[in-house]
């Protein structure tokens, strides 16, 4: 009996260190491929336009002038689920000084999206992730938008300044979101 154990601890070991290390990621196996980070080259910012479930059009045009962050999540994601309260504490922070995520969930459903807002405080606008949307955004990351959670950073100048794949800290978000915001001039 100890012979089997041991081997079948070891094999639930290393599948779990594999969930733990995995971004989440949809149902097909092409998805479960690790997402490589990207270095942003200072491109445009993918464009999108969409009605957020909270009701307001939300682009890059409407955002012009405004530093953001784009974050791909879905509320079936635990690491996604793990951000949430941090970028709901950094949004309250912020939001006066110029800046806002925008959630994009990815994979979810759409109906039970508003009830998921709600439970989480979610502070900032969410959208339901559509083809253009995954398209335009899959452009800045090699084998596009496949798993989550996946974030996008860009600056005031509307400029793409950081592709992040995994889940961030609250130290992580913090940072980007000041790399995103100018500094006051010095008197």
């Amino acid at each position: 009996m100890t012979k089997i154990m041991k081997p079948l601890r070891t094999i639930m070991l290393a599948g779990s260190l594999f969930l733990t290390l995995s971004p989440c990621n949809g149902l097909d196996a092409e998805a479960a491929k690790p997402v490589q980070k990207v270095a942003a080259k200072a491109a445009l910012a993918p464009e999108f336009s969409a009605k957020s479930i909270q009701g307001d059009a939300v682009s890059n045009q409407t955002l012009a002038g405004k530093a953001y962050i784009v974050n791909f999540f879905g509320s079936w994601c635990p690491y996604c689920r793990k951000e949430i309260p941090d970028m709901v504490a950094l949004q309250e922070k912020y939001e006066k000084k110029g800046f806002t995520f925008i959630g994009m969930a990815y994979k979810d459903n759409e109906k039970s999206m508003p009830d998921f807002i709600w439970e989480h405080g979610i502070n900032y606008p969410v959208i339901m992730a559509d083809e253009a949307i995954l398209k335009s955004f899959g452009r800045h990351v090699s084998g596009g938008v496949s798993s989550v959670p996946l974030l996008f950073a860009v600056g005031r100048d509307g400029r793409l300044r950081a592709v992040e794949p995994g889940a961030q800290t609250r130290p992580d978000l913090e940072k980007l979101i000041l790399g995103l915001m100018p500094r006051p001039a010095k008197p």
